[in-house]
């Protein structure tokens, strides 16, 4: 007898209660930092030129892309948890580096920290959460979990961003610093309650190295696994990069600068919808994820050639679209991954997200060098179109019987459905 994916047998009912509950928290947490909206007034107040900011992010970026894929190794060879709470903990010794002691090396120092931090976190977090549900019979709820997990951080954003303001009135950069360094070590703390009750590594095993070499010989060997982690940055990297160019594109509607932070909580609630429905959608096979991209990206290359603040509505919608696709994209991936090798693959995902991320990074400085950023998000939609295109092409190429053989033969070698479910 098998059960419902969306029912949890009674004696781990307790057990996916802890899990949710402290992902959840530590989720809100690890977002609730009051110096998102202001860092780069700290950086400019401080004297940076404006190639020094950029210099940064670039150490932000190049610190994840380096640790990314270690990171998940030795999650997968020592300990997922330890990697949840030290991560976190690095950050606030980042920030409190950028309040005491602000200056360019300072500032290059914290966001190293946090670029580990980020690092550490991938892969760890999400193999965790579906290896202690397929522990207790319920990953089928993965979807729904995850996508309740993200929502719970863009509130912790948009929280953010209502309060900084307030806060930095009354205390300026110390009191935001000290906010922010206080939901870190809270993140940390919350961390530490993560059940993990997988076999610890053996003692004298061959360790992280060979826990990575193993894991990407699984993906060299298992075709839609490759297909799985190529499709997590086609669905993630362009609009999570594009996130950071949105408030440009707001202003850019001819709003009065006091107004951008409401139309940037528009499409935020946007997003946060998006991962709200992944639990109801996560049964969308090949060409409903491809709907939805496609959909999405339509919606996100109308509002931004309008011009208009209503039409910012629209960009909400793909910016929901693309939150939804990027949860199911995750839950493809961590449908074909054998447990052992679960955080190593996922952060090869994150890999590909990261160097994705970059490289959107320069073309659109390359695009809005020459138009407007309303052009820039409107060109940036065309890789969506591409990737459901490729989508049905794979399907497609999948499902087509194989040529040769006895008659009726070729029905029955037929690729297994795409979605398998989990019971």
């Amino acid at each position: 007898m098998t059960l419902s994916p969306a029912r949890v047998p009674d004696t781990a009912t307790a057990g996916v209660r802890r899990l949710t509950v402290t992902l959840y928290g530590y989720a809100f947490l690890d977002d609730f930092v009051l110096l998102y909206p202001v860092y780069a007034l700290l950086f400019s107040d401080t004297g940076l030129s404006v190639w020094q900011i950029s210099s940064l992010f670039a150490i932000w970026s190049l610190t994840g892309v380096l640790l990314e894929v270690p990171s998940g190794a030795w999650a997968d060879a020592v300990s997922r948890r330890v990697l949840l709470w030290l991560g976190p903990l690095l950050t606030a010794a980042g920030f409190t580096l950028w309040v005491l002691t602000p200056s360019y090396w300072a500032f290059a120092l914290g966001f190293f920290l946090w670029g580990a931090r980020g690092a550490l976190g991938s892969g760890a977090l999400e193999a965790l959460v579906y290896d202690e549900l397929e522990r207790l019979d319920a990953a089928g709820r993965y979807a729904r979990i995850m996508g309740r997990a993200r929502a719970a951080g863009h509130v912790a954003i948009m929280a953010a961003l209502a309060l900084a303001g307030p806060v930095f009135a009354w205390g300026g950069y110390p009191a935001v610093g000290a906010a922010s360094v206080l939901a870190c070590l809270a993140s940390a703390v919350t961390a530490t309650r993560f059940p993990e009750d997988r076999p610890k590594p053996e003692a004298g095993g061959e360790g992280w190295a060979a826990t990575l070499r193993d894991g990407l010989a699984g993906a060299r060997r298992d075709r839609s696994l490759r297909g799985a982690l190529l499709l997590v940055p086609a669905v993630g990297a362009v609009w999570e990069a594009l996130d950071e160019y949105a408030p440009l594109l707001v202003r850019d509607t001819g709003v009065a600068e006091a107004t951008v932070p409401y139309l940037l909580l528009l499409i935020w609630a946007g997003a946060t919808a998006g991962s709200l429905l992944a639990g109801r959608w996560e049964r969308l096979g090949t060409p409903g994820l491809a709907a939805v991209l496609t959909v999405a990206a339509l919606a996100l290359a109308a509002g931004a050639a309008a011009r208009t603040p209503l039409a910012l509505a629209l960009v909400a919608v793909a910016f929901g679209g693309f939150q939804l696709a990027t949860v199911l994209a995750d839950v493809r991936l961590q449908r074909r991954i054998d447990d052992t090798a679960r955080a190593t693959l996922t952060s090869v995902a994150g890999l590909g997200s990261d160097l994705a991320t970059v490289a959107v990074y320069g073309l659109y400085a390359a695009v809005q060098t020459r138009a407007s950023h309303s052009t820039a998000f409107t060109l940036f939609a065309v890789p969506y179109l591409v990737t459901a295109v490729l989508l049905m092409l794979g399907r497609t190429s999948r499902t087509r019987p194989r040529s040769g053989g006895r008659r009726g033969q070729g029905a029955r070698n037929e690729s297994p459905p795409e979605e398998p479910r989990t019971q």
